[in-house]
């Protein structure tokens, strides 16, 4: 066996032991407004539900351990003390894995990952239509755990409102684990899929996705192509040679693209829509 000292090893390393073993992790999808009203949007899977009376859940927007920064959800929530805790299902994982994306603030990653923003009830920040549950809260207070790259920032917030499909529901109103699909996040580029195990989608960090917004107009607007697909269409840092944003891709095309992404191959399939 082997015997680790945290202090005595690298903090990514740690890091990657850490989320390598505490896993399947739930994911909480954190939509937040600055005080200038600009939407940020993104996934954290340092998250859990701790209480039910009052209905507390909490989520961590830990410091880069690259170079100790930290990021928009976090300054937002420090400046406005709302979020929106939107539970992320396996048909939208490819578009949540998108927002993930180190976009410049101001970017709103709704937008750039193709979900659909509608307002909340009591507080500020949208939700996120597609996703099964949504959660309205309200931040009751923010722990620092530390300074350093790496450190955690323990987000408390309080349930206001949650808001439900109807269609996770069974026949005694209580959410059926197959009909909300949820993934949890495990090492590296793994997850886990409740209704059937492990799985892999690639993190956007290396590059700048160009996001559902940028693609041709036929292909986001497809009837073939699921949310899932135009996430991984979308997670190029360019549109590949020969895409025209006039393109219009026949349905049998879009079908053969789909099976190619289903396999992971995004060139393959973006290929097959150009020719």
């Amino acid at each position: 066996m082997i015997t680790i000292d945290p202090k005595e090893i690298p903090t990514p390393r740690l890091h990657g032991y850490l989320l390598g073993s505490v896993s399947p992790r739930p994911i909480c999808f954190a939509s937040t407004i600055d005080k200038d009203g600009q939407v940020n949007l993104s996934p954290y899977s340092f998250f859990n539900v701790f209480s039910a009376n009052p209905p507390i859940m909490i989520f961590s927007p830990a410091r880069r351990v690259r170079d100790n920064t930290i990021k928009h959800t976090l300054e937002n929530v420090l400046e406005i003390k709302e979020v929106v805790i939107n539970i992320v299902s396996y048909d939208m994982v490819q578009q949540m894995s998108l927002s993930s994306t180190e976009y410049p603030k101001g970017v709103n990653e709704f937008t750039k990952s193709g979900f659909t923003e509608i307002p909340s009830e009591v507080i500020r920040p949208p939700r996120v239509k597609e996703a099964p549950v949504q959660f309205e809260c309200k931040v009751n207070e923010v722990i620092a755990l530390g300074e350093e790259g790496g450190a955690g920032n323990l987000v408390i917030c309080e349930v206001l409102k949650l808001h439900m499909h109807e269609n996770i529901l069974d026949e005694n109103g209580v959410i059926d684990p197959l009909k909300i699909d949820t993934v949890a996040r495990m090492g590296g580029n793994w997850y886990s899929r409740a209704k059937n195990g492990l799985f892999e989608v690639e993190k956007p960090l290396s590059t700048l996705g160009i996001g559902v917004d940028a693609l041709p107009e036929a292909v986001r607007r497809s009837k073939v192509l699921t949310g899932n697909d135009l996430g991984m269409l979308a997670n190029v840092d360019e549109l590949p040679q020969g895409v025209g944003m006039d393109m219009s891709p026949s349905e049998e095309k879009q079908k053969q693209a789909q099976q190619l992404l289903l396999k992971g191959d995004v060139d393959g399939a973006w290929n097959i829509l150009i020719d």
